[in-house]
């Protein structure tokens, strides 16, 4: 499947809304038909399917999401969030090392601070996606319209500025998204990515443990999730790591632009 196939901007971002207003609707409805009790529990229901649709990464309810890539070959898309960062160079040596790439996942305002690691990451070939430009870890699932306008344009421009390029690919914070993220993305033509393996390497320190949690989940197309400059300076130990497993395991790194068309079933 071509790249311009699994970038996927949301196109209708405000659907989300009218299905909500609609399934209150529905709850008004069936409190009137049957009750209290049954109206509480339509009423329980539909703001926990929100609430899920938010925490839920992989969630598609409120905007498209690639959680990994459509082929057959033993192939991973590495991503690597939360950067720039002291771990920069280091990763792109090793990946350089590895004959990999990989697609930095960056925010904005630590990309303004050390933006000659912006030009390093371009200039060895690797990608760039969007990560929030303050990375507001704990509030980003909460954050009001214009505070996420504010959120993806800044980084949306500094990004832009110091790559040269647009960024197409988005990761929200800590991996949840919003009720109004989608209309951000559908502006500026950005397509969210989730994933479908990780090892939790932002917070745990082991990094043969980190790697065997990511073995688990490792499969054709898979969309791996790392991270760099966590506070335990494991990173760039968890990533060598990976990396040898991976090569031992027969698989290599791909970025979406590079996937070739899936054969025509006959």
């Amino acid at each position: 499947m071509p790249a311009d196939a699994l970038h996927r901007p949301p196109r209708h971002p405000h659907a989300w809304a009218w299905i909500f207003v609609a399934s209150q609707l529905a709850v008004v409805a069936i409190w009137w038909a049957w009750g209290w009790k049954a109206g509480l529990a339509a009423l329980a229901a539909t703001h926990l399917a929100l609430v899920w649709a938010t925490l839920r990464p992989q969630s598609r309810v409120l905007s498209p999401v690639l959680s990994r890539l459509p082929t057959d070959e033993r192939v991973v898309w590495l991503t690597i969030d939360d950067g720039p960062s002291d771990d920069t160079r280091a990763m792109l040596d090793l990946l350089d090392a590895h004959g990999a790439r990989a697609t930095f996942f960056l925010v904005g305002a630590r990309a303004q601070a050390r933006p000659e690691l912006v030009a390093e990451i371009v200039r060895r070939g690797h990608g760039i996606g969007q990560h929030s430009h303050t990375h507001p870890q704990a509030w980003f699932w909460a954050l009001p319209p214009r505070a996420m306008r504010e959120q993806i344009d800044n980084a949306q421009a500094a990004l832009t500025f110091l790559a040269g390029a647009r960024p197409r690919w988005f990761r929200a914070v800590v991996g949840m998204s919003n009720p109004f993220v989608a209309a951000q993305l559908k502006r500026h033509g950005l397509a969210r990515v989730a994933w479908s393996a990780r090892g939790f390497d932002a917070v745990l320190r082991d990094p043969a443990g980190v790697v065997a949690r990511i073995e688990r989940d490792l499969a054709p197309g898979a969309i791996v999730l790392l991270h760099e400059g966590a506070a335990h300076g494991r990173n760039v130990e968890t990533l060598a790591a990976l990396l040898v497993r991976m090569d031992a395991l027969g698989y290599r790194t791909v970025l979406p632009e590079e996937l070739e068309p899936l054969p025509l079933a006959s």
